[in-house]
């Protein structure tokens, strides 16, 4: 089994991307909204945070108490939007029970919603008019693109239907005329349909789910699931289980996540470049 390195790619990607913003006549400033005092959603700011200053982009980081209203976000993603050379404002998720998270996405103008999360932009995506895509199906199809380029006649599986995973990367695959097949919850043999695909993609976010006996040699695994067990985070797959098989494979952590920082900045940058 080979490991696709995520950081590796994820490091490439960030290079091209600071040449790309060195060029531009600003510096594009990209917000961040955190919500509460959970500690891993101010760690994943802080790594955005990090990430996106070592390109030269401008990071901001919102933050309010979890006694925050939803009227106290929405003011301030109001305010947000008319930023000069604003090109990027995500909310970091989840929010609290009492916060009317959709009100909140659909808020930020779509044109800076670079998570696109928000009803215009997630729209526009599935219409194919929007230049960006949810940076997590993105990382997920250029994970795979950078270890087969030819994917005509592979078969696609994806596990799990989610809003950020699974019907995103089946709408992108699906656009190159690819043949996709989608497991549910309600889906009758799982396993055997895993096991004739040469892609498999999981985001299900349930700890192991997907073991060596579910998946075919030489297959193309991209597990973009995490979950916590024992106090650490681990992926859907189950990865020491799957060193035998001549494939390829993405670690978690360190496969679909550091890439999905590098789209989210991609995101930023086709904003950026918009406003020149």
């Amino acid at each position: 089994m080979q490991i696709i390195d995520g950081k590796k790619i994820r490091n490439e990607i960030l290079e091209q991307l600071k040449e790309k913003v060195e060029t531009l006549p600003f510096q594009p400033i990209f917000c961040d909204i955190v919500v509460g005092d959970d500690p891993v959603s101010h760690s994943y700011v802080k790594i955005k945070e990090k990430t996106a200053e070592s390109i030269g982009i401008k990071f901001r980081k919102i933050e309010f108490a979890n006694s925050a209203t939803t009227e106290d976000i929405i003011e301030e993603i109001n305010n947000l939007n008319n930023v000069p050379y604003m090109c990027g404002i995500i909310v970091q998720l989840p929010l609290p029970s009492h916060i009317e998270t959709e009100k909140v996405l659909d808020t930020i103008n779509p044109s800076l919603d670079v998570d696109c999360l928000g009803q215009v932009a997630s729209e526009n995506f599935y219409n194919n008019q929007n230049e960006m895509g949810y940076p997590t199906a993105l990382a997920c199809a250029h994970l795979i693109d950078e270890v087969c380029k030819e994917l005509k006649d592979k078969k696609v599986v994806i596990v799990g239907q989610g809003r950020l995973v699974g019907k995103p990367v089946a709408h992108l695959l699906r656009s190159r005329g690819l043949d996709v097949s989608i497991i549910n919850s309600k889906t009758e043999n799982k396993k055997e349909i895993i096991e004739r695909s040469d892609v498999v993609i999981s985001g299900v976010g349930r700890g192991k789910f997907i073991t060596r006996d579910m998946v075919k040699s030489g297959a193309i695994i991209i597990d973009a699931g995490t979950s916590e067990e024992n106090g650490s985070i681990v992926g859907d797959v189950d990865f020491k289980d799957m060193s035998d098989i001549d494939g390829f494979i993405t670690p978690s952590p360190g496969g679909v996540g550091p890439v999905t920082v590098a789209m989210l900045l991609e995101n930023v940058l086709k904003v950026a470049k918009n406003k020149k």
